[in-house]
């Protein structure tokens, strides 16, 4: 019986074929090239240029490897949606992306697709995409959406028009929606802007995705729920959830009520929440995360923390707000839901030492995350220090941003001393001199000292 041969057709400027992850190279950098150009696209492995579909063998190692590949050599960071397909006794490997954060660099090079080429941006190009992306008036947010007035959800509207007037911060005579998202900048001619949306629609721009699980890793879940919505209302059921899952201590004070005290601060984990839906990479099409842990909770918002700066250089210093969502945030500062001078992450800090709560902030390529950890009516409290300090907690499984190499081998090398370089390598995404170069000075210092033989031998970390 003969064999019968799947054809996808032609390449376009949108729909780019590679024979097979040979090529992963030159797939990354047709993404760049099409996004430049169009925003979104379609990149095949196993499909010869010609459309012809010849499969490739595809296991989980190949997926991952096509994901870390874009994650590391794309930028700005896209996520994309990487699946098999089969075409008859043949399987592809399908991955499909979008983003509006031009221009976007593959191997450090802006490229642009031109037919089925992707060709070298020329500097003019390249300096004007710069240009609008840092614009307030051509970024996401700015932009028209789909949604008009009407589709506004209106309990959520008018909850958030009540509050914004109880706390002195809007004045508005006129309660009608077309009047109100004129005045605050949300919608053009009748059209809801995308912040607008976000904002006050019912629809799939946010999405929130709360999980409940057995241990301190994502092995086992007991719970898991996602919602699409509002921002507003989204935030709401991110609240509850945490509130829920809490433990609560019962103190009594003499008076006839007694008194409940949750085991992380209901206002930290709020403030954590509302700036993680207001700060996010929204275009992303990434989900906010609640996830609760048997020792910590986490609240995780898709998009790098800004380039240059920590978050405890806003907890422990005055600085200037850097907004990813300007009209978001500045519509949040007037119902209260938020401030607007880079204070957030300061007002958790607080919160956690005033109620005994140890609070940590990590972060990577694709987003960042606060954790709070859970004490179970014992407590950090009784040994928290009068300048905030805590006790050592359970090991993150995230590095704290900005923390240097040798900080980061060093944890790696306490937890797990038979870790070999080729391990630190894969870990970190770093060369064999690098880390040789890093383990020496290291040992120069006596941070280290290595024990035992080369084959059964382990490190010794001092101090730790």
């Amino acid at each position: 019986m003969e064999e019968k041969v799947f054809s996808l057709g032609e390449e376009t400027e949108q729909i780019e074929f590679k024979k097979s992850t040979g090529e992963l190279k030159e797939a990354v950098i047709s993404m760049a090239a099409i996004l430049n150009k169009h925003q979104s696209g379609k990149l095949y492995f196993g499909v010869k240029n010609n459309g012809t579909v010849v499969g490739q063998e595809i296991n989980d190692t190949t997926l991952r490897t096509i994901s870390q590949a874009i994650g590391n050599h794309l930028r700005p960071t896209v996520y994309p949606d990487i699946k098999k397909q089969r075409y008859g006794d043949r399987t592809v490997v399908l991955v499909e992306f979008s983003g509006t954060r031009q221009p976007y660099l593959a191997y450090n090079i802006p490229r642009i697709r031109v037919a089925d080429e992707d060709l070298v941006m020329e500097q003019p190009v390249y300096e004007e995409m710069l240009r609008k992306r840092d614009s307030v008036s051509y970024s996401w947010e700015s932009q028209k959406s789909k949604y008009g007035i009407a589709d506004i959800d209106q309990n959520v509207f008018k909850s958030y028009l009540k509050k914004a007037r109880k706390v002195g911060r809007i004045s508005f005579e006129n309660e009608e929606p077309v009047e109100v998202m004129t005045k605050l900048g949300l919608s053009d001619d009748g059209q809801l802007l995308n912040a607008g949306a976000a904002l006050f629609v019912d629809c799939g721009i946010n999405e929130l995705q709360m999980a409940k699980f057995a241990s301190d890793e994502r092995l086992t879940f007991t719970d898991i729920r996602r919602f699409t919505g509002s921002i507003l209302d989204l935030a709401d059921k991110a609240v509850q959830y945490i509130i829920d899952a809490m433990d609560w201590r019962v103190e009594f004070d003499g008076s006839l009520e007694r008194k409940e005290i949750p085991e992380v601060p209901v206002d930290a984990a709020r403030e954590a929440v509302i700036n993680a839906f207001a700060h996010r990479l929204i275009e992303s099409g990434q989900s906010v995360e609640v996830a609760i842990y048997r020792s910590f909770m986490e609240i995780y918002s898709p998009g790098r923390f800004p380039d240059g700066v920590t978050p405890e250089m806003f907890i422990r210093e005055i600085r200037k707000p850097i907004r990813r969502n300007p009209l978001i945030t500045r519509t949040l500062y007037y119902s209260k839901d938020m401030e607007s001078f880079a204070t957030g992450l300061k007002r958790i800090q607080d919160a956690c030492d005033e109620a005994g709560c140890k609070v940590e902030y990590y972060g990577d390529e694709y987003g960042f995350t606060v954790r709070f950890y859970r004490h179970c009516g014992e407590g950090w409290g009784a040994d928290v220090g009068a300048n905030g300090s805590v006790p050592k907690g359970p090991k993150a499984q995230n590095e704290p941003l900005d923390e240097p190499l040798e900080m980061k081998i060093k944890r790696i090398l306490a937890a797990r001393p038979k870790t070999t370089y080729s391990e630190l390598e894969d870990k970190f995404q770093i060369s064999r001199s690098t880390v040789k170069r890093v383990i020496k000075s290291m040992v120069d210092k006596g941070d280290i000292e290595r024990k035992g033989g080369k084959r059964y031998g382990y490190w010794d970390v001092k101090d730790y």
